[in-house]
């Protein structure tokens, strides 16, 4: 199996499943970093700021590894384009622009 054939597909899903754990509050972990404490999922503060975005990452991270292995096997036959790799992120990076319009045009 040649792991390459689903680096496009890995990229596009990451984009996509990153930007629905942020936008949604799926996020896999909570760091606090004035504790030192890691929790799952979103939690509140404990008496400082707390870091959501490495839990989004590793929700992205996840979910584009699951989808990746499972279409491993079919790439034997069929390659996903290295388009899909650049256009969904892409995309995604024009949503994420969009939710946070607010705080741009401040």
């Amino acid at each position: 199996m040649n792991i390459t054939r689903v680096f496009g597909l890995f990229a596009a899903v990451f984009a996509v499943a990153y930007t629905i754990a942020f936008e949604w509050h799926w996020e896999l972990f909570s760091y606090h970093p004035r504790t030192g404490e890691f929790g799952w999922g979103q939690q509140p503060s404990k008496g400082g700021p707390v870091m959501h975005w490495y839990g989004a990452i590793g929700t992205g991270f996840v979910a584009a590894l699951i989808v990746s292995a499972a279409a491993l096997p079919f790439t034997r036959t069929r390659t996903f384009p290295l388009w899909l790799g650049w256009a969904i992120p892409l995309t995604c990076i024009v949503a994420w622009a969009w939710f946070l319009r607010n705080f741009f045009l401040r």
